[in-house]
């Protein structure tokens, strides 16, 4: 039964866009707008894509509750389909003033494919292209806008894929499992031998012992960064940068700790961008994503706000939350390493299945997620416990073991910004326990997060640096 506040009264103007409610009058269909909840049933929300190949495009619907699997839907039709440009996408639905697409075939010429198993459903739930609101309309009704649809069964259950979020112990196993599956030989070697991972670099291995040298001091961060010309410039131009609005010239790499930086924050970045450089950042990625090095900076910032505003009882320590952030989706650059052929699929997957987190794609294609082996990489760098901890269970909004608040950070930082339109895949809400252990309230949580994104053009300016490293 619904609630008052589930329907959207008749008598309120109407939410929906004259183009859906103007297609949906037309075709005689009546419809009623409910406020989306996480009580409602995904099996009943019908997610569309638009996919297309040399032959041409195809809308393909089916149900939240599926993970759409394009090797199938490759086995049914014959055909390469891929997600349409995010351009062209957009210029379509922009002649209807639109900027989600809707699940009505009759929006688009193109011909329709959905999957059988909608049709279980007596009501169905349809993107209105409004915030949180959805048009619930009949089965019957939905069936009758799918008279030149074709059925077939490509989904893949959300409940048979289980992704890995909170059984650390069982990570080597599945990583070895995913390389072996991935790999002609069977392989008998140790993981490490494996993967065949590049070493660190011998400024990264000098950053980290200065790390955790008590006695360590910035004439010791200075001679090892001044060894590294590329390493040297980029701290100096980070510290110019009017992001920190220092007041003068930055002359060296010294007076860019001392004056504007510090220790700790050129410890942590100088770390940051010597572990970018060991792994290069993939030609391939998903459309729409926001690019790796700008949501790692964002992320950081964010978690730094998110630091300072924390009791100072509780608080974790500053620079190592910074580089939880900085590294937060390292995973990815391992993934893109690790499988090269099959990273495509993964991107290619992300894109036609934007309501789910990505740990389902990876799970389903590769058996283990960017969160495992991420964390597991960190381990086998010796880098701080603090940070595999963090990377490991960042999407795991109850984590509450050893280091959880480094883990809980990233967690706040990732779902804020997704909230803002930065990071990919479904807007997830943030449980009140989440900000009780970080001694957080919402809206202290929410003023960092706009202030951060008041720098925007500045932060991407930072992110700019990374990426051209």
């Amino acid at each position: 039964m619904q609630t008052m506040t589930e329907v959207a009264h008749a008598t309120e103007a109407p939410h929906t866009p004259s183009a859906i409610r103007l297609l949906l009058g037309k075709l005689g269909i009546s419809y009623t707008e409910i406020l989306d909840h996480p009580g409602l049933n995904a099996e009943r929300k019908v997610q569309a894509v638009l996919l297309d190949d040399a032959i041409g495009a195809l809308m393909v619907l089916f149900p939240q509750s599926q993970l759409l699997d394009l090797n199938r839907l490759a086995e049914l039709t014959g055909r390469r389909l891929t997600a349409v440009s995010t351009e062209r996408l957009e210029k379509m639905l922009g002649k209807h003033s639109l900027s989600l697409l809707p699940g009505l075939p009759a929006l688009t010429s193109s011909p329709c494919l959905y999957e059988e198993s909608l049709l279980q459903q007596p009501l169905l739930l349809i993107n209105s292209d409004e915030p949180n609101v959805l048009l619930e309309i009949t089965r019957e009704a939905f069936k009758g806008m799918l008279s030149k649809a074709s059925a077939a069964n490509f989904g893949e259950a959300l409940s048979r894929i289980r992704p890995n979020l909170d059984r650390p112990d069982d990570d080597r196993k599945e990583i070895t499992q995913a390389v072996q599956a991935f790999t002609a030989r069977r392989i008998q070697q140790r993981l490490e031998a494996t993967i065949e991972i590049p070493p660190l670099a011998e400024t990264a291995q000098k950053i980290i012992t200065l790390r955790v040298d008590p006695n360590a001091t910035i004439d010791d961060i200075t001679s090892v960064v001044e060894t590294d010309p590329a390493l040297a410039a980029q701290v100096v131009s980070w510290a110019a940068s009017p992001y920190y609005a220092s007041p003068g010239k930055i002359r060296s790499v010294e007076d860019a700790i001392v004056r504007v930086l510090g220790f700790d924050l050129v410890i942590n970045l100088a770390l940051g961008l010597a572990l970018g450089k060991t792994l290069s950042l993939p030609k391939d990625h998903p459309q729409q994503a926001t690019p790796y090095w700008q949501q790692s900076i964002y992320t950081a910032a964010v978690i730094e706000g998110l630091t300072r505003a924390m009791p100072r009882a509780q608080r974790p320590e500053a620079g190592l939350t910074y580089l939880a952030g900085l590294l937060h989706n390292f995973g990815y650059l391992l993934l893109a390493h690790v499988f090269p052929p099959h990273f495509s699929l993964i991107c290619r997957h992300l894109e036609v299945n934007p309501h789910l987190c990505h740990s389902y794609v990876e799970q389903h294609l590769l058996g283990i997620s960017r969160e495992q082996i991420g964390a597991w990489l960190m381990r086998h760098w010796d880098m701080p416990e603090e940070l595999s901890t963090a990377l490991r269970f960042q999407h795991d909004p109850a984590y509450d073991g050893d280091y959880a608040e480094y883990a809980n950070l990233v967690c706040l930082a990732v779902r804020l910004l997704r909230a803002r339109g930065i990071g990919s895949g479904p807007d997830q809400s943030i449980p009140d326990d989440l900000f009780e252990r970080l001694g957080l309230s919402r809206d202290k949580a929410e003023d960092v997060v706009g202030k951060v994104l008041e720098a925007e053009v500045l932060l991407r300016e930072l992110a700019s640096q990374f990426t051209h490293a």
